[in-house]
């Protein structure tokens, strides 16, 4: 029997990914569920380079990579990526490994609380320029068993000792609230649903989302776009524009090319 479809979405062609590499989503441990969506793990070892291309999640990452060299594996390095605003392009060559950390949106302040996530929006920094890391990267790169990797994970993010917050836990129901109902199309109506000016929303979002609510549900949009253009051999732009929340089909075209650089027509047709 096959096992429950896995969730693609914001990745764009992900069988070709699937056919360069071996890639792995892990939950973490019990404590850290409530902040991270879950781990990912990508080993590879290619003939020729391969480029992913994705559409970020309103998420940020923590990402461990390691690359191996003309004299062997370097060190490895870990790095915080906030949310990504554009299509983000990774180069893979030779052999390598990363594990990453995605929080949920909204689940990164408690391990970062002197900032507001807004200040990682688009940057890519060591890790040490966030927080002071418990370990260094080879503690998570440097195990050879999948499994002593997620808890390495585990541990280094316990370590940072995440403290509850009730705003945390608003902003993350709000962004669940975004992905899950598709009838939630405008910023005035989210900000009603949870008794808050259109203000205060986006300062919430900008202390612990990292990006604003609109952003969130246009991106939330263009996800579901794509999923629709890899998995359907025919797609109903104009209805689906409809059923998006956008005035008429033009706007989708608009978002999808400023989002993913070709039309979705084009993409559907690779």
């Amino acid at each position: 029997m096959a096992g429950p479809r896995r969730d693609t979405r914001g990745i764009i062609d992900a069988s070709e990914l699937f056919a360069q590499v071996r890639f792995r989503r892990r939950e973490p441990a019990s404590a850290l569920q409530p902040y991270l969506e879950h781990y990912w793990l990508i080993d590879w070892d290619l003939k020729r380079p391969y480029a992913s291309h994705l559409v970020p999640h309103p998420s940020v990452n923590l990402v461990f990579q390691q690359y191996e060299t003309g004299q062997g594996h370097d060190a490895g390095f870990a790095e915080v990526s906030g949310i990504g605003l554009d299509l983000f392009t990774q180069k893979l060559e030779g052999r390598g490994r990363v594990c990453g950390a995605q929080f949920r949106p909204g689940g990164f302040r408690p391990f970062a609380p002197d900032r507001p996530v807004s200040a990682w929006t688009g940057r890519r920094l060591p890790a040490d320029q966030v927080f002071a890391p418990p370990s260094s990267p080879s503690a998570v790169l440097d195990q050879a068993d999948e499994d002593a990797r997620v808890a390495a994970l585990d541990a280094y993010l316990l370590a940072l000792a995440p403290e509850p917050d009730p705003q945390v836990d608003r902003a993350m129901a709000l962004v669940d609230l975004v992905r899950t109902d598709r009838t939630v199309r405008r910023v005035d109506q989210l900000a009603r649903v949870e008794g808050l000016s259109s203000r205060s929303l986006q300062r919430l979002f900008a202390a612990y989302v990292g990006v604003g609510p609109k952003w969130v549900i246009l991106r939330y949009r263009i996800h579901e776009a794509l999923e629709r253009a890899e998995t359907e051999p025919e797609v109903d732009w104009a209805a689906l524009a409809a059923e998006l929340g956008y005035s008429d089909q033009a706007h989708l075209i608009r978002d999808f090319t400023t989002t993913v650089g070709v039309p979705p027509t084009a993409f559907a047709q690779r």
